[in-house]
Protein backbone atom coordinates (compact mmCIF):
# COMPACT_ATOMS: atom_id res chain seq x y z
CA UNK A 1 0.00 0.00 0.00
CA UNK A 2 1.22 3.58 -1.16
CA UNK A 3 0.18 6.34 1.32
CA UNK A 4 0.28 9.74 0.68
CA UNK A 5 1.25 11.09 4.17
CA UNK A 6 4.50 10.97 3.97
CA UNK A 7 6.72 14.53 4.45
CA UNK A 8 10.27 14.48 3.12
CA UNK A 9 12.16 17.67 4.63
CA UNK A 10 15.84 18.71 5.50
CA UNK A 11 17.65 18.21 8.56
CA UNK A 12 20.74 18.78 10.03
CA UNK A 13 23.47 15.75 9.88
CA UNK A 14 23.16 15.69 13.98
CA UNK A 15 19.26 15.61 14.24
CA UNK A 16 18.45 12.80 16.67
CA UNK A 17 15.97 11.12 14.05
CA UNK A 18 18.39 11.23 11.01
CA UNK A 19 21.14 10.19 13.84
CA UNK A 20 18.73 7.08 14.73
CA UNK A 21 17.85 5.84 11.12
CA UNK A 22 21.53 5.94 9.91
CA UNK A 23 22.12 3.85 13.07
CA UNK A 24 19.72 1.26 12.32
CA UNK A 25 20.62 1.85 8.35
CA UNK A 26 24.63 0.67 9.61
CA UNK A 27 23.39 -2.27 12.08
CA UNK A 28 21.56 -3.84 8.86
CA UNK A 29 24.23 -3.54 6.61
CA UNK A 30 26.43 -4.81 9.08
CA UNK A 31 24.34 -7.23 9.52
CA UNK A 32 24.37 -8.20 5.66
CA UNK A 33 27.76 -7.96 5.06
CA UNK A 34 29.74 -7.74 8.22
CA UNK A 35 30.93 -5.29 10.67
CA UNK A 36 32.84 -2.42 9.45
CA UNK A 37 32.15 -3.66 6.08
CA UNK A 38 31.66 0.01 4.34
CA UNK A 39 34.23 0.73 1.55
CA UNK A 40 35.73 3.75 1.67
CA UNK A 41 35.49 7.06 4.57
CA UNK A 42 31.61 6.84 6.06
CA UNK A 43 29.56 9.93 5.18
CA UNK A 44 29.56 12.85 8.04
CA UNK A 45 28.23 15.98 8.70
CA UNK A 46 31.87 17.74 7.22
CA UNK A 47 30.90 16.35 3.82
CA UNK A 48 27.24 15.77 3.53
CA UNK A 49 25.47 18.88 1.70
CA UNK A 50 22.00 17.97 2.23
CA UNK A 51 20.43 15.24 4.51
CA UNK A 52 16.59 14.87 4.85
CA UNK A 53 14.08 12.48 6.96
CA UNK A 54 10.48 11.29 5.51
CA UNK A 55 8.39 11.28 8.71
CA UNK A 56 4.79 9.30 8.17
CA UNK A 57 2.40 8.78 11.40
CA UNK A 58 4.53 10.96 13.58
CA UNK A 59 7.73 9.16 12.83
CA UNK A 60 10.76 9.24 10.90
CA UNK A 61 10.66 6.50 8.41
CA UNK A 62 12.99 7.10 5.98
CA UNK A 63 16.29 9.18 5.32
CA UNK A 64 19.01 10.10 2.94
CA UNK A 65 21.48 12.41 1.67
CA UNK A 66 23.89 13.89 -1.13
CA UNK A 67 27.55 13.86 -0.71
CA UNK A 68 29.22 15.93 -3.56
CA UNK A 69 31.83 14.21 -5.89
CA UNK A 70 33.17 16.66 -8.63
CA UNK A 71 31.80 19.67 -10.36
CA UNK A 72 28.32 19.01 -11.69
CA UNK A 73 28.23 15.12 -9.74
CA UNK A 74 26.88 14.35 -6.00
CA UNK A 75 26.71 10.70 -4.68
CA UNK A 76 23.49 9.30 -2.86
CA UNK A 77 24.29 8.19 0.74
CA UNK A 78 22.57 6.79 3.61
CA UNK A 79 19.04 5.84 1.67
CA UNK A 80 17.01 3.82 4.39
CA UNK A 81 13.64 3.67 5.15
CA UNK A 82 12.57 1.61 8.09
CA UNK A 83 11.67 -2.41 7.38
CA UNK A 84 7.98 -1.76 8.57
CA UNK A 85 7.33 1.16 5.87
CA UNK A 86 9.22 -0.58 2.62
CA UNK A 87 6.78 -0.90 0.18
CA UNK A 88 5.02 1.93 0.76
CA UNK A 89 6.09 4.76 -1.01
CA UNK A 90 9.08 6.16 1.03
CA UNK A 91 12.02 5.28 -0.81
CA UNK A 92 10.73 6.59 -3.93
CA UNK A 93 9.71 10.15 -1.47
CA UNK A 94 12.85 10.66 -0.39
CA UNK A 95 14.75 9.55 -3.70
CA UNK A 96 12.97 12.36 -5.32
CA UNK A 97 13.02 14.95 -3.14
CA UNK A 98 17.26 13.82 -3.35
CA UNK A 99 17.14 14.46 -7.00
CA UNK A 100 15.30 17.73 -6.66
CA UNK A 101 17.97 19.12 -4.33
CA UNK A 102 20.95 17.92 -6.27
CA UNK A 103 19.57 19.84 -9.07
CA UNK A 104 18.71 22.84 -6.91
CA UNK A 105 22.45 22.53 -5.95
CA UNK A 106 23.60 21.88 -10.05
CA UNK A 107 24.29 18.40 -9.79
CA UNK A 108 23.16 16.67 -12.75
CA UNK A 109 24.61 13.09 -12.23
CA UNK A 110 24.16 11.10 -9.60
CA UNK A 111 25.76 8.19 -8.34
CA UNK A 112 25.65 5.39 -5.74
CA UNK A 113 27.07 2.61 -4.16
CA UNK A 114 24.73 -0.44 -3.07
CA UNK A 115 25.64 -4.62 -2.64
CA UNK A 116 25.08 -8.06 -4.19
CA UNK A 117 23.05 -8.47 -1.05
CA UNK A 118 21.08 -5.83 -1.61
CA UNK A 119 18.33 -6.86 -4.22
CA UNK A 120 15.69 -5.01 -3.09
CA UNK A 121 17.57 -1.82 -3.24
CA UNK A 122 19.12 -2.91 -6.70
CA UNK A 123 15.58 -3.41 -8.23
CA UNK A 124 14.39 0.05 -6.85
CA UNK A 125 17.18 2.13 -8.23
CA UNK A 126 16.79 0.25 -11.37
CA UNK A 127 13.27 1.16 -12.10
CA UNK A 128 14.24 4.83 -10.93
CA UNK A 129 16.07 5.18 -13.94
CA UNK A 130 19.53 4.71 -12.44
CA UNK A 131 21.72 2.56 -14.45
CA UNK A 132 24.94 0.01 -13.78
CA UNK A 133 28.85 1.49 -14.33
CA UNK A 134 32.06 1.02 -13.23
CA UNK A 135 32.49 1.37 -9.61
CA UNK A 136 33.93 4.83 -8.75
CA UNK A 137 36.56 6.20 -5.94
CA UNK A 138 36.89 3.90 -2.98
CA UNK A 139 34.23 1.01 -4.31
CA UNK A 140 36.25 0.64 -7.84
CA UNK A 141 38.30 -2.01 -6.15
CA UNK A 142 35.61 -3.29 -3.61
CA UNK A 143 34.21 -6.70 -4.66
CA UNK A 144 30.60 -6.41 -2.84
CA UNK A 145 30.29 -3.12 -4.46
CA UNK A 146 27.74 -2.68 -7.47
CA UNK A 147 27.81 1.24 -8.56
CA UNK A 148 25.27 3.21 -10.50
CA UNK A 149 24.35 6.25 -11.66
CA UNK A 150 21.55 8.73 -13.35
CA UNK A 151 22.15 11.88 -15.27
CA UNK A 152 19.05 14.17 -14.26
Amino acid sequence: MITSDIVVGEVPWDDPEAAALRAAQRAEIDGMYGQGSEPGVAPSASDIAFFLVARAEGRAVGCGGLRPLEPGAAELKRMYVVPDWRGRGVSGAVLAALEAAAVARGWRTLRLETGPKQAAAIRFYERSGYTGIPCFGAYAEDPTSFCYQREL
